[in-house]
């Protein structure tokens, strides 16, 4: 294979025009499968997962206050010391009480809870599609990162290999006369140079490979190009719309304020009547010594019941809950102006994100084709050298610009991807769902939960003791700067 089209094959690694489509078969180290990890593995998700759970909850802690209750209560007194003017007191006493609380009205305070609590759930179901896409926004970034950093460290790598064989030859010519000192200290600058962008390119591949390790749980190992993104907006008119309708962060800014209205009518009911009915029940048992020394005439044993109606009526309460309405009405303006602050912000992130990805476009487009003329360039500035019509300088600039405009082209091509990978997040099309991911088993959905725990009533259950569900990365052994077979210097 000729020089120009290795490189052209190492720039392909950031490439994704001919690659399969992301329902296709799962291969090694695909993109795909890096996200299906990442799903099933990051703690991120994990952790956002879980505090969906919690917040699952909030609807059966809601309803219970307008449950029935009921309590028993049982002590034993012992009586030290008694008045002296007590013939009868006991010295001890068992007393226990049964009591049984049914609310009937609560001044609208439970119903508006448990409205609010849904709302909550409704919107950290909508967080926990955000928390997704941005995770795999971040580990679409790092992948393409690994895959750029490779693809630039190996023209570094080349380019190093490039002007040693320069530095050898520049010298060799040196030493018959046909060049000067200054050619040989020319091409030794040159040299120099890009030995220090190799080490950077290197520490930059490093760095990149860690972050993948973090987000993904393994380490990356031949990344394969990524597939196309599906559904990319054809206008930025079409991505807005869309990031308007479906974007979860959005969503889930809407539903907290509706949530934040049934606050407000749960503050109110603080001065509104409660009413419930209550039975209790009484056992007393004396030992047999109530009474004192005429202990035989009283029963030492008794049992009493009760049943009524409990009605309270709020008269002062020193202006308490129309503070609380006023602040949870001053919450709920908060959350209607936070709706308006994310409409804003998703706008101007589609906006620039569609900017970014034209951009990108257009940087391919341009660089391919300045790769291709440095290449032709480089070709005829070298055979002009061979004669005597170029300098060594014209052909270590050449060489540079060559290396630039194809360390060009892979950014562009990163540029591209995240770009529009960012703008499937942005609209809500960016989770595991719409990627049709094979995560090895069904997708998480957190409707699930909240069905098992809404209806749950009994004290007494429990789930299983809680347990980390992702994996760690402590006994992967650290990145290094290794890459695949490198282009041999001078082809």
């Amino acid at each position: 294979m000729n020089r120009p089209a290795r490189l052209r094959a190492a720039l392909c690694l950031a490439a994704s025009a001919s690659a399969a489509a992301i329902g296709s078969p799962v291969q090694a180290d695909t993109l795909r499968e890096a996200l299906s990890q990442t799903y099933n593995t990051n703690p991120t998700l994990q952790a956002a997962r879980a505090d969906q759970r919690a917040t699952d909850e909030g609807v059966p802690i809601a309803r219970a206050p307008g449950l029935p209750s009921a309590d028993l209560t049982a002590t034993h007194i012992e009586f030290i010391r008694q008045s002296a003017n007590s013939f009868t007191a006991p010295d001890r006493n068992l007393g226990v009480n049964a009591a049984l609380l049914v609310p009937v009205y609560s001044g609208g305070a439970v119903k508006n809870n448990i409205k609010a609590a849904k709302e909550r759930v409704a919107a950290g179901q909508a967080s926990l599609r955000n928390t997704e896409s941005a995770v795999f926004a971040q580990v679409v970034a790092a992948y393409m990162d690994v895959l750029r950093t490779e693809a630039l460290s190996a023209l570094s790598e080349n380019q190093v290999q490039v002007l040693t064989i320069n530095l050898e030859a520049t010298s060799d010519r040196f030493e018959i006369g046909d060049l000067t000192r200054t050619d040989v200290a020319q091409s030794q600058s040159r040299l120099a140079s890009a030995q220090g962008d190799l080490r950077l390119a290197q520490a930059n591949l490093i760095s990149a490979r860690e972050t993948y390790l973090q987000l993904v749980g393994s380490a990356p190992d031949d990344l394969q190009a990524p597939p196309p993104l599906p559904g990319l907006p054809d206008t930025v008119g079409e991505a807005i719309v869309t990031s308007l309708e479906n974007n979860p962060n959005l969503i889930a800014a809407k539903e907290l304020a509706q949530a934040a209205g049934y606050d407000t009518e749960v503050a109110g009911a603080g001065r509104l009547p409660t009413v419930g009915v209550f039975a209790n029940g009484d056992y007393s048992d004396f030992f047999g010594t109530l009474g004192g020394p005429v202990a035989q005439d009283f029963e030492q044993r008794e049992t009493t019941a009760n049943v009524g109606i409990r009605v309270s009526i709020p008269l002062f309460q020193g202006g308490l809950t129309a503070a609380r309405q006023r602040q949870a009405g001053a919450r709920e303006t908060s959350a209607l102006e936070d709706v308006i602050a994310i409409e804003r912000q998703i706008i101007a992130e589609t906006r620039a994100t569609y900017a970014n990805w034209q951009a990108a476009l257009a940087v391919i487009e341009s660089s391919e084709t300045a790769v291709d003329a440095a290449e032709l360039s480089l070709e005829g500035v070298r055979a002009e050298n061979s004669i005597g019509n170029r300098q060594i300088l014209d052909v270590l600039n050449a060489e540079q610009e060559l290396l630039s405009t194809r360390a060009q082209l892979v950014t562009a091509r990163r540029n591209a991807y995240v770009a529009g990978f960012n703008l499937l997040a942005l609209s809500g099309r960016a989770e595991a769902r719409d990627l049709n991911l094979d995560t090895g088993g069904v997708l998480y959905d957190p409707q699930v939960n909240y069905d098992r725990v809404r209806g749950k009533f009994w004290d007494w259950d429990r789930d299983p003791e809680p347990a980390p569900n992702s994996t760690r990365t402590v006994d992967i052994p650290a990145a290094d700067a290794t890459i695949g077979p490198q282009l041999e210097p001078g082809e």
